[in-house]
Order: structure tokens, then sequence, then C-alpha cells
């Protein structure tokens, strides 16, 4: 065999190694984890530092490995034409066609590619800073590349600048559902619920979470004193709005520890409480604040109690720092806490609801996906979807779900049974 055909056969098997590398390079540095890098890259590794950094620069990258990637296999294949041709003929290239394609497809692309997508996060960094000087290299060929193609896309009114992959928000809520723990399937649920519930803070209305007014243990401060403590005493709740000529009127909030220590104070004589100087003055805030917003808002004014109020500063209801907390982490009971969630499962796989559960906490508790936007409860659910207030006993299929109402006091809808569609079984 020749000479010039042997450095030949050597020169493509190395074009071919360069192909592979730059097609490995392009997996690993596409699909390495952001946050693994980022992380990293905080903990002082200089490598996921000049790694992140050339993801950063995304356009030269892909530039620069897509122009060396299309160099080497085309002079491969030039090569092996040639070479071919010298020992078959004119048939050469035909077989030069098949053999390239094979190779390449192999060892320079699905092999390499494979490799490092399992490996992506450890490849990127070991290779770094070659990718590096290759894109310093061919940068003025990239650059030119890249306008060209801007220009080009421009003519059919595409602009790549306002073109978007999504938000690390979108991004992230993905790889949450995406969790799979590694304990019971009910711990993995609640562990997505309390990750979607984080991010889902800014999107999440008071209004959504708020103890509804009719709800709410409130104290008339015109009765006597004595009846004012009692009812302090006999309400599980440490925290009390005090309301003077009507419940819109909230003047004050009254908690249980300061008026015990008032008690003490005056020495057991009740006709001596003050309860002006016991009462708190009410915080008001307005329904449309986030909960996110609401839970800086407690942070800094070291608050744990709020009345809210709507547009036209009417009372609706109370919200307090643990109904924010159980909206992250679930309900969090404690022993004055009423054991009723307003839930129950029936033997045939239904389920009695109050109709002022809110939705959030059934998709929490069942991983159901019912929707919320435009109401807070499932009574809400069943008024927005039929456009009436339907009489008992009637039902009603939405989003899959069978809704009957079983009982409703007035115009509201206090009970409802709820039957979830049937998951597919798998033959």
């Amino acid at each position: 065999m020749e000479l010039s055909l042997v450095f030949a056969i050597i020169a493509i098997v190395v074009l071919l190694v360069l192909s592979a590398f730059f097609s490995g390079s392009e997996t690993a540095l596409t699909a390495a984890s952001q946050a693994l890098l980022k992380a990293r890259e905080k903990e002082g590794d200089k490598r996921a530092a000049l790694t992140n950094k050339i993801r950063d620069e995304k356009d030269r990258m892909i530039g620069a490995l897509l122009l060396g990637n299309n160099l080497v296999n085309i002079l491969a294949s030039a090569l092996a034409t040639s070479v071919l041709i010298k020992l078959f003929g004119e048939s050469g290239v035909i077989y030069a066609t098949l053999l390239m394609t094979f190779l390449v497809l192999i060892f320079a692309e699905v092999l390499p590619k494979t490799y490092a997508f399992h490996h992506a996060e450890s490849m990127s960094m070991r290779i770094a800073w070659i990718i590096r000087l290759v894109i310093i290299i061919f940068a003025p060929v990239t650059e030119t590349v890249t306008w060209i193609v801007r220009k080009v896309l421009a003519l059919f009114g595409v602009d790549i600048s306002k073109v978007t992959a999504g938000s690390h928000l979108e991004l992230l809520r993905g790889a949450i559902e995406l969790h799979q723990g590694e304990g019971p399937k009910h711990q993995t649920q609640e562990q997505r619920a309390m990750l979607r519930s984080i991010l889902d803070l800014v999107e999440v209305d008071i209004e959504d979470i708020m103890i509804h007014r009719k709800n709410v243990t409130m104290i008339d401060v015109d009765q006597p004193v004595k009846d004012i403590i009692r009812e302090a005493m006999n309400s599980p709740y440490t925290r009390l709005p005090l309301w003077k000529g009507n419940p819109d009127n909230i003047v004050g909030v009254l908690h249980a520890r300061e008026l015990l220590r008032e008690f003490v104070d005056v020495e057991g004589n009740i006709c001596e409480i003050n309860l002006k100087r016991v009462a708190m003055d009410p915080w008001f805030v307005p329904e449309t604040t986030n909960l996110y917003d609401q839970l800086q808002a407690f942070r800094e004014r070291k608050e744990h109690f709020a009345v809210v109020i709507d547009e036209y500063g009417s009372f609706m209801g109370i919200v307090t720092l643990e109904d924010i907390l159980e909206e992250i982490v679930g309900d969090i009971d404690d022993e004055h806490d009423e054991a009723v969630t307003g839930v129950k499962r029936l033997s045939n796989g239904s389920y009695i609801i109050d109709g002022t559960v809110p939705i959030r906490d059934l998709n929490r508790a069942f991983d159901w996906g019912l929707p919320h936007e435009d109401y807070a409860t499932i009574a809400g659910l069943v008024l927005y979807e039929s456009q009436m207030v339907p009489d008992v006993g009637q039902s009603f299929r939405f989003h899959g779900f069978q809704i009957d109402v079983v009982r409703k006091q007035r115009n509201q809808i206090t009970l409802v049974r709820l039957t979830p569609p049937k998951k597919d079984k798998v033959v």
C-alpha cells in the first residue's frame, strides 16, 4: 500500500476522532445542569465557572462547534472518497458514501453524544478550556455566519433576539413535576406539592386562602367585659377581631396572652380591665395582595395576623402567618385545631366535601388538577362552571369530575359529593 494512502487513512481516523469530540462537546455543554454548574462555581470551581461563561455565549459556542464538526466531517469524507476511488475506481464514490455514513453515524455522532448525555457535567468541565480556544480561533468565521443567519431570518420576519426557550421558573416547574423521591409515593407527592406551593406564592392572592368573614370568630366590644373574657377563653384561637356597632367595623384585635397579662395586673378584678389598653390596632391588608408580599410584610412587621378588606374597605376575612405557611408545608395542626377538615371519603371512591373547602387544598391532598384561577372553593367551581345557582340533587361533570349538590343554604352550596375520574388500569 502506498505511503500516501496510509497517511490518508490515519488522517481519516484522526478527523473522525475530532468529529466525535465536537459532537460530544455540543451535547455535554447543552445538556449539563445549569443549577449544578452554578452551585459548583459558587464553591470556587474554576472549571465550572469557565463552562458557565461558555454557555452564556450560546451563539458563539454552537457556531464554533458546528463549524469544527462540519469541517472535519467534510474533510474526512473527501479523503475517504479519494482513497476509495484510487482503490476501486469510480465505484469508490458509492463505497465512500456508505462507509463514511456508517462511521460518522456510529463513532462520530451516536456514541459520543450518548456518552456525553450521561456524563454532561463532568465532561463539559473537562473540555471547557479546549472549547474556549476553539471559540476564539473560529470567532471571525462564526460571527460572520451568525450575521448572515440573522439577516436571512430577518427577511422572513424572524427576530431571533426575541426568541426565548422559556423562563427559569418554567424550567424549575418542569423539574418539580419530574421529581421522583426515594420514599413512598405519598411522600413524593407531598414534596412536589410543597415545592410547587413555594413557586406559587407570587401568583396566589390572599383572598384564595383567607378565612372568610362568616367563619371568623369575632367579639362584640360593646358586650360586658365578663362576656368578652368568657368568649375569648372559650375560643380555640389566640387572636380575635373586635367589632363595634356592626361586624364590618373592626376596631381592634384581642390577643389572649395580653388579656391574661391584664387580668393578672388588675389582680383578677374584671371590672378594672381596660380593653383599649389590651387590644391591638387592626392591620388591614387588601385581598389582592399576593402571598409572597404578605409573607414579607409579616416578617417586617413581626406580626402574625391581618384583617383582609376589599377595594371598598369592607371586611372580607382574616389571614394569618400560619395560613401562608400551610400553603407551603400543608396543614399544621395543634392541640386546639378542629379535626374536621371538611372532606370525607366514601367507600365507593367518592368524597363528601364542604362547599367552603379550598380547591388548592383538594389538589394538594389528592393530587388532582382542578383549576382555581377564577374561584377559590369547590362551591365556587360549581357556580362558575354551571353559570347558575343549582338546586339540591343536581349533578354536573366538570374537568372529568362528577359533582352532585348535596346540601344548600339559601343560595350558598354547603355540601357536595365529588367523584374523581377513574384511572385507567394497565392491562
